[in-house]
């Protein structure tokens, strides 16, 4: 494992350590999405990203080494959602397990007439209830050059585990009112049903696909992950289509 990483874990229980800075200043070279936040969220991220790395475990496998850039990279993103939330949200689990590039999942599924079919489906990340966050590193590595089409695996895989929190992947986090709960409900099935119809028309019938990765059309968990990625790194697209969700998302993550 490398050196740094090493040393941290002998730091539990004490005060994080700042990133390095030419290790820090790296990271910001290499996703710009993130460099070009305001100074304060960057210094507060900076902390939250210390705070993270002494908590959580990174395992590579497949021959993957982790290294400290590789880390600091997924810490960086990871912390975005909760820059203000406080990584409290991120208290059921610990590990963090980190493939070459895209994983093989078994899956299973049954049709009408009851029969089972096992299929294999590629995987670019994976969070479990309770459980580690699986990711890609090819798809880690190639966030910055993505976030122009708002993709993002590390938000979209960390943002499932805030929606989870509350026991179901549901496209709904926890909120403190059930008048806030009725909001979030309304504003994003409106901005869910309008994106399906839109991925719907381009895909059965040559309309003009959306911007944003028709995924999110497979399942209101799936459409918030989705559209998390884009919020937070490529605001200004994001908010032409989803002016509502800009504004719900801000009301929710900066509180």
């Amino acid at each position: 494992m490398p050196n740094w990483l090493d040393y941290l874990r002998t730091l539990a229980g004490t005060a994080p350590k700042p990133i390095p800075e030419a290790l820090w200043q790296q990271t910001l070279a290499h996703y710009p999405f993130l460099a070009q936040r305001p100074a304060d969220e960057l210094a507060l991220l900076r902390l939250r990203v210390g705070e993270f790395l002494q908590d959580k475990e990174f395992t590579g496998v497949h021959g993957l080494s982790v290294t400290d850039e590789m880390a600091v990279a997924i810490a960086a993103q990871a912390c975005l959602p909760v820059l203000q939330l406080g990584l409290s949200w991120y208290d059921d689990f610990t590990g963090i397990v980190v493939h070459p590039g895209a994983m093989l999942a078994r899956r299973k599924t049954m049709d009408a007439a009851g029969v089972v079919h096992h299929y294999k489906e590629a995987l670019l990340g994976e969070a479990m209830q309770g459980g580690p966050v699986t990711l890609s590193w090819q798809d880690v590595a190639a966030a910055g050059h993505n976030a122009g089409r708002g993709h993002n695996v590390v938000i979209h895989e960390f943002v499932h585990k805030i929606d989870m929190r509350d026991g179901a992947a549901d496209g709904c986090p926890p909120l403190p009112t059930r008048a806030a709960q009725a909001v979030w409900h309304d504003t994003m099935l409106a901005a869910y049903e309008h994106f399906c119809e839109q991925v719907n028309m381009a895909e059965r019938f040559g309309g003009h696909p959306p911007w944003l990765d028709a995924y999110g059309a497979t399942a209101p968990a799936e459409f918030f992950a989705v559209a998390c990625e884009a919020y937070f790194v490529n605001r200004e697209r994001f908010t032409e289509d989803f002016a509502p969700l800009t504004a719900l998302f801000d009301q929710f993550f900066r509180p």
